[in-house]
């Protein structure tokens, strides 16, 4: 087939919110009941809805989520336009929904997004950002708390183990910022996946990102593959790291990761996750693997944010580092990319 996913992102999208970006879901899938169901799925800590969506009645299952990390948008965004875009351009769209079912989550961390909403209506400007970003800390983190740390883990949870075992998992994640894309890919893909990286290293240099080159030697489940690729967190290399330090209760605040809790529903799924960066720094050649600026700015990063607090400029500071937005029209692109790909992986016979 010659439809491409990326067609669906809009010309000039925006970081909408999750109750206003709810009716447009449940109204795309009322009008095409055949092919699309929306669920709700139960209520966050403070009270607020979670919902989400099947799509597709072909014999491939897969599994979208994203917000798990709720300063990161881009993902919500991403899979907020596959259903309400997808569905608008239905015709266009069928042999792909007559060969994959999709399990969709848009949004997984509604009570994170609204505690973010400040900066990401000031987008794209770096210091409402710095200043305002929340991200949860360990304990709180959704991406390591399935199946059940939070009620919005258990909801998820449930509604993922209603339609698995699944053949593919993406949890559409990002970064604060980096020196180029990267893309994470469960360790039993590794070796199945080569063509995979090097059309999405492709894709990614096509809209002027390099690949953000990051060695971590293991450390904390990290395995680096090849320059912008490494292997999927793990919560129990998580544990197993702190608990190798000595830190036990540090330890025992993660839980498994999505892609875990997605394994143990059966069968080989290639799992991925997406890191785009909200902030291009430019890095450096021949630095060993290790991305030596943009591990220089979140040495800085206290100093930095401390004298934004004062109200004092920090421009001098940032400008080592040469801190550019990425357009989200382009982040966007290159989730939906990095999907399609992850689709042909699991179907050889799906082009795009």
């Amino acid at each position: 087939m010659s439809f491409a996913l990326t067609s669906l992102v809009d010309e000039t999208p925006t970081f909408r919110a999750h109750g206003t970006v709810r009716s447009p879901i449940e109204s795309a899938c009322a009008q095409h009941p055949d092919v699309a169901t929306f669920r709700e799925l139960g209520s966050s800590e403070d009270g607020t809805m979670l919902y989400g969506a099947v799509v597709g009645t072909g014999p491939i299952t897969v599994s979208l989520i994203a917000g798990n990390h709720a300063d990161e948008p881009v993902g919500p965004e991403t899979l907020r336009s596959f259903l309400i875009n997808g569905l608008a351009r239905r015709d266009d769209m069928e042999s792909l929904l007559r060969r994959f079912q999709f399990v969709v989550v848009p949004h997984t961390n509604p009570d994170g997004e609204a505690r973010n909403r400040a900066w990401m209506e000031a987008w794209p400007d770096l210091e409402a950002y710095l200043m305002e970003a929340v991200r949860e800390n360990p304990g709180r983190d959704m991406e390591y708390g399935f199946p059940d740390m939070r009620p919005e883990n258990t909801h998820v949870s449930a509604f993922l183990r209603e339609h698995g075992p699944f053949d593919l998992h993406a949890s559409l994640h990002g970064m604060s910022a980096g020196e180029g894309a990267m893309l994470l890919i469960n360790r039993p893909w590794t070796f199945r996946t080569q063509s995979l990286r090097d059309d999405f290293a492709s894709a990614a240099a096509a809209k002027g990102l390099p690949l953000h080159d990051h060695n971590r030697k293991g450390e904390k489940g990290f395995f680096w593959i090849e320059p912008g690729f490494q292997t999927t967190p793990r919560g129990d290399a998580m544990r197993t790291y702190f608990r190798a330090r000595s830190d036990a209760a540090m330890a025992e605040r993660f839980h498994d990761s999505s892609m875990e809790f997605v394994a143990s529903l059966g069968g080989d799924p290639l799992s991925l996750v997406t890191e785009l960066p909200l902030f291009l720094i430019r890095g450096e050649e021949g630095d060993g693997h290790q991305p030596t600026r943009y591990l220089k700015l979140r040495e800085r990063l206290p100093d930095i944010k401390a004298r934004l607090d004062r109200g004092e400029d920090v421009d001098e500071l940032l400008a080592p580092f040469d801190v550019r937005p990425v357009p989200l029209k382009t982040a966007m692109h290159l989730q939906f990319r990095a999907l399609e790909l992850g689709l042909r992986a699991v179907a050889p016979d799906y082009t795009s």
